[in-house]
C-alpha cells in the first residue's frame, strides 16, 4: 500500500507539501494540490486517521452515549447521525449504556474519560442523572437528543406541547373521559414521560375535566397490559387514550380490540412519535422524526467542531398532529366525518 512518502515523491513535492495538499491544513498552490490529490488517486493512497491526529489534534471521530440500542426512536437518531457523519469523513463510537448497569457505570467512569472523541452526542441521558453534565465537564463540545443541560447544545420534541395538543384534538371531537397511560408521575420516572403527563394535566384542568392517570411500562406488552386491565372494568373505562408514545397506543388497541371494543367508535386512542408502526394500526399521532433529530444534532456538534465559540443552541421542535382512524366523536354524539388528513 502506497504512503504519503510515495505520493509525495510521485507528485514531485516534499512529504510536508503532500500532507497539506491532502489533509487541507495549511497553504498550498491550488495546482499542486490537484496535482497530489490525482496521484494518491491513481496511488490508492489511503490516509492515515491516527497521523491526522498527531497532526491536528483531532481524531475525527465523534462519541455517542444512547441507554437502548434495540428501541426504534434511538435507532432512528443512530441512522441520523450515522448519516451525517459518514457523509463529512468523521468515524463514530458508540456507546451502549443501559441505565443501571456496569456497563454505563463504566461507559462514564473509565471510557468516555479517555477522550477518543473530538465531541460527544448523548441521547436520551436523563437530566436528573447529572450525568450530562459530567459529559461536559469532559471539556469536548456536547450536543444532546431529548436532555437538557447547561453548555450543551440540545436538539429536543417539545413534549408539552405535543400532549397538550392530542389532549385538546380528543376533547375538540366531544370527548370529556379522556385517561393517560403510561409513564409514572411527574415528579418520577423518565423527563419526557413527565413533560407528556404534564402537557395532559394541564389541557383536562384547564378544560375544567378529570385528570385520570393509569400508569403503564412504555412499551407496547406495557401499554397492552395496563389497557387490558382498565378497558376490563366498565366503570373505569374512558371514551378515549391519550398514550405517552405510539408503543403504548398501538398495545392500547391490541387489548380494546381483543376485549370487543371497536376502535374508534367506542374508544378513541392517540400517541405520540408517528411510529413506524402508527399508519398499519391507522393511529392517530403526534409526528417526531428522530432520524431528522440525530441529523440536526450531528451537523450542530460539527458546526462546534468547527468553530469552537459557537454559542450552544437549544432547538424545540413541535410535533405535528396526523388524524387517522383511531380518533372519532365520543359515543352517542351525533355524526360527524371526521376526515383523515394531516394538520399542524
Amino acid at each position: 500500500m502506497s504512503g504519503i512518502e510515495d505520493v509525495a515523491r510521485a507528485a514531485g513535492v516534499s512529504k510536508a507539501t503532500a500532507s497539506r495538499a491532502l489533509t487541507g491544513h495549511g497553504y498550498v498552490a491550488a495546482a499542486t494540490r490537484e496535482r497530489v490529490a490525482r496521484v494518491a488517486h491513481e496511488m490508492g493512497y489511503v490516509p492515515s486517521s491516527s497521523a491526522a491526529s498527531l497532526a491536528t489534534g483531532r481524531t475525527r471521530n465523534v462519541g455517542v452515549v444512547m441507554p437502548y440500542l434495540n428501541r426504534w426512536f434511538f435507532a432512528e437518531v443512530l441512522e441520523g447521525i450515522q448519516e451525517v457523519l459518514l457523509e463529512s469523513g468523521y468515524d463514530l463510537t458508540l456507546y451502549d449504556a443501559k441505565p443501571g448497569t456496569e456497563g454505563r457505570r463504566r461507559v462514564f467512569d473509565d471510557f468516555l474519560a479517555r477522550k477518543r472523541f473530538d465531541g460527544l452526542i448523548a441521547v436520551g441521558l436523563e437530566p436528573d442523572d447529572h450525568e450530562l453534565e459530567r459529559l461536559v465537564a469532559i471539556g469536548r463540545p456536547v450536543v444532546s437528543v431529548v436532555a437538557i443541560g447547561d453548555n450543551a447544545g440540545v436538539v429536543r420534541l417539545d413534549d408539552e406541547y405535543a400532549a397538550r395538543r392530542a389532549t385538546t384534538h380528543l376533547i375538540e371531537l366531544g370527548h370529556t373521559k379522556i385517561t393517560f397511560l403510561g409513564g409514572v408521575s411527574v415528579t418520577s420516572g423518565p423527563h419526557v414521560d413527565r413533560a407528556r403527563l404534564s402537557g395532559y394535566q394541564r389541557t383536562m384542568t384547564e378544560a375544567g375535566l378529570t385528570v385520570t392517570h393509569v400508569r403503564s411500562e412504555v412499551s407496547l406488552p406495557g401499554g397492552y397490559a395496563a389497557a387490558v386491565d382498565l378497558l376490563g372494568d366498565p366503570e373505569r373505562r374512558p371514551t378515549a387514550l391519550l398514550a405517552t408514545c405510539d408503543e403504548v397506543a398501538i398495545g392500547a388497541i391490541i387489548a380494546a380490540r381483543r376485549l370487543g371494543i371497536p376502535v374508534p367508535s367506542a374508544l378513541s386512542v392517540v400517541g405520540i412519535d408517528n411510529h413506524e408502526f402508527a399508519e398499519m394500526f391507522s393511529l392517530t399521532t403526534l409526528e417526531q422524526s428522530p432520524r431528522s433529530q440525530g441529523m440536526q444534532a450531528t451537523r450542530m456538534l460539527l458546526g462546534q467542531l468547527e468553530d469552537p465559540a459557537r454559542v450552544a443552541q437549544d432547538v424545540s421542535i413541535q410535533a405535528r398532529l396526523i388524524v387517522r382512524n383511531s380518533t372519532a366523536p365520543p359515543p352517542g354524539t351525533p355524526s360527524v366525518t371526521v376526515g383523515v388528513g394531516v394538520t399542524s
